[in-house]
């Protein structure tokens, strides 16, 4: 399988490799060149609290758990 190089340097790895090792569009790389010339690509793996860091920005629980406690205390 061949995949050609863009003008701004980017690589398009092919579907089938992207489902196979479960790659998403954020997916990240560790990129090495070898002795023999070769590119090597290694994904890298995220953990738990890297794959939700952000993922709630702006969120304001502190808010929405008073409101909720308040909520539960008029009906006591």
């Amino acid at each position: 399988m061949s995949v050609k190089l863009s003008s701004k340097g980017q690589l398009v790895i092919p579907k089938t490799i992207r489902q196979r090792l479960k790659l998403g569009p954020d997916a990240r790389f560790h990129i090495r060149l070898t002795e023999e010339g070769t590119i090597v690509l290694d994904p890298i793996q995220t953990g738990a609290l890297e794959a939700l860091w952000g993922k709630y920005a702006g969120a304001d629980f502190l808010t929405e758990l008073e409101a909720e406690h308040q909520q539960e205390l008029s009906h006591e």
